[in-house]
């Protein structure tokens, strides 16, 4: 016996749950198919060391979340708490460090400490980016336009765009073009001339991604890790969920239940089905048919579109671009419980603003380089970057008293890795990173009590992450905006009718933002009210 829904939704991380809760505040009865045991996706809290240690798995600090979702799905009432992040500490093996403190003459001071010309342009540079990413941001915010398209209704969407590009002159129109197709290395040396500086900053033009600082687009993805916003208007901030990111994703998931969602663990989805063009509902992996007009998939599009779906009902062209969706990586990440902070050999005092920052392992500009090639040649890196968080030192939740919780997101092994384990090697890289801290902080070796270290391979085959990419796609410029994922379609609709897209793969995903599942439900409530002006035809594009 099938059960009947308005709306289904396929995958219960970050953007399901934003999907649902909005869907069911406008009063459709909605269901969340997750195939885990657990909501949340790759934004999940679970406990690898025991009950009395709670770790964020995968992704592991929240910028982004934009703050009015936060007040339209009462996130607060139901748990959501961010504790401000402190900023970059890069210890060296020198003996010396550089903090990148929010205060300007304070970081100036630390720049200026390994050249004052770098001290003098950071300001600059500083500024340059807060201006892009004021014209960026509300791009990623917005439903993309179908570019290209000569419907009158699209092209008036085109114009809007183009609005938003009016406050720039020449040169902004000269610099946003140049930061979208560079490398990072093209920006950062033509501004900086100390590996210290020049090493913390090209971290945030590759995390995540397969592709060196010396690649071209990288540039980009600085600016999108550079925007964000917690709620108090600074650009750039990111914090430390209390309770870790599954503190976020439990408090949507309890907001969709508030509204009248219902949500379903171990439900996996083996097909989407579709009848004459039009979405019928999904068959679950155990035989139950949930029958809904509208399903709404956040799962990988190859997950999505290459398995869940019948490719016969789907446009050559259309397959032929979710076939070739880059979705690389090579991250490994690693989790450790320890004892005690680590003393750092440069700054032995504890100070939130260090051991609550993100501690950057990064010496120079070329050893990130050195080690994106070493993986492109199928090695592991020999000297792998991490970006280190010690979230305890805000949460107390998180481990027993006197105990933290270290996650290290770290890169690269060879992205061919996401088809096998490796676990011997995996743990050869996990040593190689914990050596890193080790000289920069002695001691931290023998603080370690647990350690959980997650490859590629676990986080497609227990995640969904294909290929270990945690944007669910690269974010290179070929990737963004009007082609995120296919084109045509990166306004959620897809070439079936009543199914639609909100997964991290869409335009406005790439990090816990919310914004596709904000964003679909828009596109679902004003095709059912087209739907409602037609009567009963199906709603079908045309170019």
């Amino acid at each position: 016996m099938a059960h009947r829904y308005d709306a289904v939704i396929v995958g219960g991380g970050h953007n399901g749950l934003v999907a649902a809760a909005y869907l069911a505040k406008h009063g459709l009865r909605t269901l969340v198919c997750e195939r885990r045991p657990v909501v949340g996706g790759a934004a999940v809290s679970e406990h690898p060391f025991g009950s009395d240690y709670t770790v964020t798995s995968l992704s592991y600090v929240i910028s982004w979340l934009p703050p009015a979702m936060v007040r339209d799905l009462d996130l607060i009432k139901h748990g959501y708490h961010v504790y401000p992040q402190g900023p970059y500490f890069a210890p060296r093996q020198d003996g010396r460090y550089l903090a990148m403190p929010s205060d300007p003459a304070e970081r100036f001071s630390q720049i200026a400490k390994f050249s004052g010309a770098d001290a003098e342009a950071y300001g600059r540079w500083d500024d340059w980016l807060a201006r892009l990413g004021k014209v960026v941001s509300p791009l990623l915010a917005e439903i993309s336009p179908q570019v290209g398209s000569h419907r009158p209704k699209e092209l008036a969407k085109q114009a809007a765009l183009l609005r938003h590009l009016r406050g720039l002159d020449v040169r902004g129109v000269f610099d946003l073009t140049r930061l979208m197709t560079a490398s990072t290395a093209d920006l950062v040396e033509d501004w900086f001339s100390s590996d210290a500086v020049r090493g913390v900053l090209s971290v945030s033009g590759v995390i995540g991604g397969w592709a060196g600082p010396r690649s071209a687009g990288t540039a980009y993805v600085m600016l999108h890790h550079h925007i964000g916003d917690l709620g108090d208007g600074q650009v750039g901030a990111w914090g430390f969920p209390r309770g870790g990111m599954g503190g976020v994703t439990q408090a949507m998931a309890a907001a969709a239940r508030s509204f009248g969602a219902e949500i379903r663990t171990e439900a996996g989805v083996a097909r989407i089905d579709v009848a004459n063009g039009r979405v019928t509902g999904v068959t679950l992996t155990d035989g139950t048919q949930v029958e809904a007009g509208t399903v709404i998939t956040t799962v990988h599009p190859q997950i999505s579109f290459l398995r869940l779906v019948d490719r016969d009902q789907l446009p050559a062209d259309f397959v032929a671009d979710i076939e070739s969706w880059k979705t690389r990586s090579g991250t490994v990440k690693v989790n450790l419980a320890i004892d005690r902070l680590p003393t750092f050999a440069s700054h032995p005092e504890f100070a939130p603003d260090v051991h609550g920052g993100t501690i950057v392992l990064s010496e120079s500009l070329d050893d990130v380089e050195t080690a994106f090639q070493e993986a492109a040649s199928g090695r592991p890196a020999t000297l792998p970057f991490a970006d280190v968080c010690i979230p305890s030192v805000f949460d107390p939740t998180l481990a027993p008293e006197g105990q933290h919780i270290v996650s290290m997101f770290t890169q690269w092994v060879p992205q061919s890795w996401h088809g096998q384990p490796h676990p011997a090697e995996l743990e050869a890289y996990a040593d190689r990173v914990v050596a890193r801290m080790e000289a920069v902080a002695p001691g931290f070796t023998d603080s370690v009590l647990h350690r959980q270290v997650i490859g590629p391979y676990e986080m497609e085959h227990e995640y969904g992450l294909i290929g270990g990419n945690i944007f669910h796609g690269e974010l290179t410029p070929g990737q963004m905006f009007h082609c995120r994922p296919a084109a045509g379609f990166a306004d959620l609709r897809t070439p079936i009718a009543g199914l639609y897209q909100a997964g991290s793969a869409t335009h406005g995903g790439g990090g816990v933002t919310g914004i596709p599942g904000r964003n679909v439900v828009k596109q679902v409530l004003a095709d059912r009210r087209r739907a409602r002006l037609r009567g009963p035809k199906l709603i079908r594009r045309s170019a």
